[in-house]
């Protein structure tokens, strides 16, 4: 289907490049200037202005033609030219405008390579220079540089679609390589950027959220100030948690019913102790139905020790693929569903945690800042084992230092556990006292 998409849409922005420049009628070249290296028209197969397009006569030009038919990169030159004031007509710039803006809009988001910064910049330019035509027009100054106008478009189009404020200005600069314009496009930038966010968000994080995509904002909301993380958990449905060695009925029964992408994987102590021990990804389950690997009869736990995990790993990833795999792919027999899965091999046993009474601002901060999709909230733990410090985490290369810092770490971690010992010798008193 994508194919088609991309196909129907190549024919026709082709078929409207090619079918718009034989409507319009061919101009007379104006006089160039020798040294400008301006010819009218162009060399065949060369770039650049004036391009000859079905005209009647050698000494004529398209001017729709012109911008049709040259690279994205000549015809934003073109547009931002001041030594071509009078090379395009205000009809030709309105039929560009239209049908590049449609097409556009039509092309982005589908399954076509194509970006919005540089058809932005076309765009932007082209309604730049139409004010810029009027403002020569309407004040009769023929000293109003056009291309001025067509950069000032640019700018304005670009900062209120995509909300781009100090990088776009460094760019705009970068092109005309004129410093006596920053302030200029500064204040368009800054007026474009306050007229978009008055009526909505950005161009991608619209397209971001109409494809679904949780994107997060750089900043968190005020009033996350005020809530824990354990508000945050209240809003979502039961937490789906797997034992370690669980059915394979179960394993699929789970997989068919959510599309959750992780499971808390949980254990018990011999206390009778609930204790989480890793997630495991919905893929990685996937790959073990189809794979059936280390399928068991019994529901006792594996011997870790028999075989190394690397090996488990390496096993069960070979044989098949979890890209584009689902459950109703794959196919488990009455025995197959009777049997048992050890997870504990496959799981990550090192998800990242936070306390429940947590700010919810510093857990919007953590999930963005690292990137993660899955965040454990679990009650605040009881006792401390350890302390890590900014010098705990540096590796001197001289061995001198190496020995002093191991020699103070020795140290601390004696303080540490006599400490504790004391702490634990006193804890019947505590425990009559605040009883």
């Amino acid at each position: 289907m994508q194919i088609y998409e991309a196909c129907i849409i190549s024919c026709l922005t082709s078929a409207i490049s090619f079918g718009l420049p034989l409507l319009r009628k061919c101009s007379p070249c104006p006089e160039t200037v020798p040294d400008s290296g301006i010819e009218c028209p162009r060399p065949p197969g060369m770039y650049g202005n004036y391009v000859n397009f079905y005209c009647k006569t050698d000494n004529e030009y398209n001017d729709l033609a012109t911008i049709f038919f040259n690279t994205q990169d000549d015809a934003i030159r073109n547009l931002f030219s001041a030594k071509t004031m009078r090379e395009f007509s205000a009809q030709s710039l309105l039929t560009f405008l239209a049908m590049f803006y449609t097409l556009a809009v039509v092309t982005f988001g589908t399954a076509v390579p194509a970006g919005q910064f540089v058809p932005g910049i076309m765009i932007g330019s082209t309604y730049g220079r139409l004010v810029g035509m009027f403002v020569v027009r309407f004040y009769k100054k023929l000293n109003i540089e056009e291309g001025t106008y067509a950069l000032l478009g640019a700018a304005s189009f670009l900062g209120g679609s995509m909300r781009m404020t100090v990088s776009l200005c460094v760019i705009m600069v970068e092109i005309t390589n004129n410093l006596k314009l920053l302030p200029l496009i500064m204040l368009v930038l800054l007026v474009s950027k306050a007229v978009g966010d008055a009526f909505n968000e950005g161009l991608y994080e619209v397209q971001a959220r109409l494809k679904g995509i949780p994107l997060l904002e750089s900043r968190p909301k005020y009033h996350m100030r005020q809530m824990v993380a354990k508000e945050a958990c209240q809003s979502q449905k039961v937490v789906i948690s797997l034992p370690r060695v669980i059915r394979v009925a179960d394993v699929a029964s789970i997989l068919r019913s959510n599309k959750h992408n992780g499971f808390p994987v949980i254990d018990h102590t011999r206390s009778g102790e609930t204790l989480v021990i890793g997630i495991v990804l919905r893929s990685h389950l996937l790959v073990l139905l189809q794979s059936k690997v280390d399928f068991q009869h019994s529901p006792l736990p594996c011997d870790p020790s028999a075989r190394p995990i690397r090996h488990r790993f390496s096993e069960f990833a070979k044989p098949v693929s979890s890209k584009g795999l689902c459950i109703e792919d794959i196919h488990l027999t009455s025995d197959d569903l009777d049997m048992y899965i050890d997870l504990a091999p496959f799981l990550n046993p090192s998800p990242y945690v936070v306390p429940e009474d947590m700010s919810l601002t510093k857990v919007y901060n953590l999930f963005r800042q690292l990137g993660l999709r899955h965040l454990f909230v679990v009650p605040r733990p009881s006792r401390v084992i350890g302390l890590i410090t900014r010098k705990d985490l540096l590796i001197e290369e001289n061995g001198e230092s190496s020995a002093v810092e191991l020699q103070q770490s020795t140290s601390v971690r004696g303080r540490y556990s006599e400490t504790a010992t004391r702490t634990e010798a006193a804890r019947p008193l505590l425990d009559d006292l605040l009883g």
